[in-house]
């Protein structure tokens, strides 16, 4: 799938989901249906290309900057934080997904992690793409066996990174905090 009709695919769920489109953390999410609702009009063949392409998108976004930004903001993240971390981030839109890739500590201008850094309610993160794909597929096919099999082959001859990319750093460590993710440090270290 072209990365403009996934990102497009996307922003289609974010309007539908309206003001309450970057934050997680309610009960009623609205998000996760909206995105379902939109991959259901696809074909199953189209919803088995947003899934592979949203693992080409959530990859690029495998960095240790990005992931010492989310143990920061979250107070700990582990493998499979980060993995939601990712997930949640690319749901946030194509504009703030790249700034956000570019430069982790962008992060601390976003509204939710500003109630976050408050200990207020919060959450970027999202259990998983998985969920909403594999039930967009089997409203339309009544299985999701079929999308399991076509998403492994066509990621089969992929090269998974086996360690992040990017400058790594103490993430526990407030001076290369400070140094690296300033405004983030500010926000949740100060």
């Amino acid at each position: 799938m072209d990365i403009n009709e996934w990102w497009g695919l996307v922003e289609r769920a974010r309007e539908a989901a309206g003001d309450r489109a970057d934050d997680r953390d309610p009960p009623d999410d609205p998000l996760p249906g909206a995105l379902t609702d939109v991959l259901a009009s696809l074909e199953p063949e189209r919803i088995a290309a947003f899934a592979v392409t949203a693992v080409d998108v959530t990859r690029s976004a495998y960095r240790w900057p990005l992931w010492n930004a989310a143990y920061l903001i979250e107070g700990g993240c582990g493998d499979d934080g980060f993995m939601d971390f990712r997930d949640g981030l690319a749901l946030l839109g194509r504009e703030t997904f790249t700034r956000v890739v570019a430069d982790p500590d962008a992060l601390a201008g976003l509204p939710v992690v500003i109630r976050m850094s408050r200990g207020e309610r919060g959450w970027i993160g999202y259990e998983s793409l998985n969920a909403p794909i594999a039930e967009a597929y089997h409203r339309l096919r009544g299985e999701t066996a079929s999308l399991d099999t076509a998403v492994e082959a066509a990621l089969r001859d992929r090269i998974r990174p086996a360690d992040p990319a990017g400058e790594s750093w103490d993430a526990e460590d407030a001076a290369a905090n400070r140094r690296h993710l300033p405004r983030l440090a500010a926000l949740f270290q100060d």
